[in-house]
């Protein structure tokens, strides 16, 4: 493994504490504001409550649809970064080569241009995982919403179960969709060390105050804030 410098260390210890420190705020976090993702939870439950009262579900069908659809987008595009990254792993003499014809006074390393891609091919490699396992998920809410008893059903206890088993189902497939696109937006963060360690150090800054700002302090959260509000 090629020595790393402080400045290259430092920023990718920065990089995995920000990865890191979000994830927990954000999923285990008990704040007194909680994020966009925890408040479109509680309208993932209230879907399958009102999925249950329908005599007809196509429009559920057609929603499940569209999340696996998209789901499997994304997994798409983790297979075509994961094979790309690959090809660069393949191609480092050319690549630093280039480097070094380019006049911006960055010629890399062999080994540590390396080892960035290979931590590039993890990243994405987790996101594929994340990807593929909330389409499955996707999938066993769609099968759970099936199996949700009819509203003429008389038995509304065991409904009334199978309610909060789809909701839990979705939440999860949401919560592992959401890891998967969370790794491509510290995979731009990444894509930094390329251009040197304060570079690196400057992305994942941007990418961590992006990500809380939407989480937090974004449009889509004040959508949901102002429909709570009761009209003067």
């Amino acid at each position: 493994m090629p020595p790393l410098s402080i400045a290259d260390l430092a920023a990718l210890v920065f990089f995995i504490f920000a990865w890191t420190s979000y994830h927990l705020s954000i999923e285990r976090g008990r704040g007194a504001e909680p994020g966009l993702n925890r408040m479109m939870n509680d309208y993932r439950r209230r879907w399958m409550q009102e999925m249950s009262e329908r005599d007809s579900r196509i429009v559920d069908s057609a929603i499940m649809g569209s999340l696996q659809n998209g789901t499997a987008f994304f997994a798409s595009t983790s297979l075509i970064a994961i094979g790309a990254g690959a090809t660069l792993l393949r191609t480092t003499d050319d690549v630093v080569r280039i480097f070094s014809e380019v006049s911006l006074g960055l010629v890399p390393d062999r080994g540590l241009f390396e080892l960035k891609v290979i931590g590039l091919l993890v990243i994405f490699g987790y996101a594929f995982f994340k990807f593929a396992w909330a389409y499955r998920l996707f999938n066993y809410t769609a099968i759970l919403i099936g199996a949700t008893p009819a509203r003429i059903n008389p038995d509304a206890e065991e409904r009334a179960r199978m309610v909060r088993r789809a909701g839990a189902m979705n939440i999860v497939a949401g919560t592992h969709f959401t890891r998967g696109q969370r790794a491509f937006f510290f995979a731009l963060a990444y894509l930094g060390w390329f251009l040197g360690p304060w570079t690196f150090l400057g992305a994942t800054a941007a990418v961590l105050l992006v990500m809380r700002r939407r989480q937090f302090h974004s449009d889509a959260r004040r959508a949901l804030e102002e429909a709570d509000k009761t009209p003067a």
